[in-house]
């Protein structure tokens, strides 16, 4: 019974300990915290300190704030609609071409090829003839090498099962019902490239950036008879936007004959880059031009074609095979837009605050690691406090001067060395 009798203030004393604790937790929350400044008598220090400062600095200033406009809210990708017109007549060995021959597709969208060397395989029929020479697996000695009902997905044609000498020569191939002649045995060849660098092509265009609800094109709305007469001009001109073919494959880079002949993709860029916090009279359009077919790679380089055109002659079904090598244009138009907002220029202003900071973290790194005093400036900067007991809870008479002792952060020697 007597035993049990002190647990009751031992447990008392234990409550209010906690209680307070939790007390001087609460009005802690409510205190403010502030680093302790030193200052070091180092010159080398001081100056790496400074440069990393002054180099922060002018990165946020010039590169973040005046080239990438950082104070700017921005939009890319604007939204574009394209047409295009190609006006021009050139002339073959044989016959002249008009637009309506030499241009597809004749929509006048965004991607188009203009023909400059035609292969052309004329009066074609159904009916049976010799497989072409150059395909796979053409060739035969009898026709036990042409089996029935065979179709080679890179041929002309379905295989008859016989083994009939070819066009010329004394080789043979096996017969195909298909479209005959084939390809490639009643050929002409015609080259339209002599007059095609005076062909004019004509891209309107227009975007529309919707989240600064900004709208233009690159028409001006001049007279009626200005688009008549002009051609572009990045200095007199650039509100026409009617450029030669020759002008486009120049520009590019290219030998226009040599890209004629076998053909080839230029493109035409767009680029529409707005600063909308000055007048709408300096956002301008700006082109360029460059190929964009691999050129180097034979496998893959050029640009060709097939297109027929059917008709009747003397009751018989027929057709004309054009086998077209061309320049495709396809018009690329990209941008971006700016305008001045709140939201990024705190953002970037607190972030260039904030990385000036590096500095001091660098050269405090420098302090406690490389330089001989650097346990002298790690008793300074980081005071040691002693957690003990409170006075009024320690038991015995040497409590009280023990706390008061070990409360107080002791003075590192040295310290007038920094």
């Amino acid at each position: 019974m007597d035993t049990s009798e002190p647990a009751a203030p031992e447990k008392e004393r234990s409550a209010r300990h906690k209680a307070k604790t939790c007390w001087n937790v609460f009005w802690g929350f409510w205190d403010y915290e502030t680093p302790k400044v030193i200052v070091v008598k180092n010159r080398n220090l001081g100056f790496i300190y400074r440069t990393v400062q002054l180099l922060i600095l002018l990165y946020f200033v010039w590169y973040v704030f005046i080239i990438q406009k950082g104070y700017q809210d921005s939009e890319t990708g604007p939204e574009s609609s394209v047409i295009t017109k190609v006006k021009g007549i050139t002339k073959s060995q044989k016959k002249v071409w008009d637009v309506e021959e030499y241009v597809k597709p004749p929509e006048g969208g965004s991607v188009f090829s203009i023909i400059t060397r035609a292969e052309i395989t004329p009066f074609q029929t159904l009916g049976a003839c010799p497989e072409s020479i150059r395909i796979r697996n053409a060739t035969c000695f009898s026709d036990d090498d042409c089996i029935a009902g065979e179709m080679d997905m890179l041929g002309n044609g379905e295989k008859t099962g016989r083994c009939v000498p070819y066009y010329r020569g004394t080789k043979k191939t096996c017969e195909v019902s298909a479209w005959c002649p084939v390809e490639d045995e009643a050929v002409n060849s015609e080259f339209l490239g002599q007059m095609a660098p005076q062909f004019t092509i004509l891209i309107k265009n227009s975007i529309h950036y919707p989240k600064f609800q900004f709208s233009k094109g690159n028409i001006r709305d001049y007279d009626d008879g200005y688009l008549k007469h002009c051609t572009f001009n990045a200095d007199t001109d650039l509100y026409c936007p009617i450029f030669k073919l020759g002008f486009i494959v120049e520009q590019a880079g290219e030998n226009f004959t040599e890209l004629a002949y076998k053909g080839g993709v230029i493109g035409v860029i767009i680029n529409w880059n707005c600063d909308l916090d000055l007048s709408e009279s300096k956002c301008n359009p700006k082109y360029s031009f460059r190929r964009l077919d691999p050129k180097h790679i034979q496998a893959s380089s050029g640009y060709n074609y097939r297109f027929a055109k059917y008709y009747n002659h003397n009751g018989t079904d027929s057709r004309t095979l054009i086998k077209a090598y061309g320049i495709r244009i396809d018009v690329i138009v990209h941008g971006q837009a700016g305008k001045f907002s709140l939201i990024p220029t705190i953002i970037n202003v607190a972030t260039a605050l904030t990385s000036i900071g590096v500095g001091s973290f660098l050269c405090d790194w420098i302090l406690l690691t490389f330089m001989n005093k650097n346990k002298v400036y790690s008793h300074r900067k980081f005071d040691k406090m002693v957690d003990t007991q409170d006075p009024s809870e320690g038991q015995g008479p040497s409590s009280p001067r023990a706390s008061s002792q070990d409360s107080i952060p002791m003075e590192p020697k040295g310290l007038s060395q920094l």
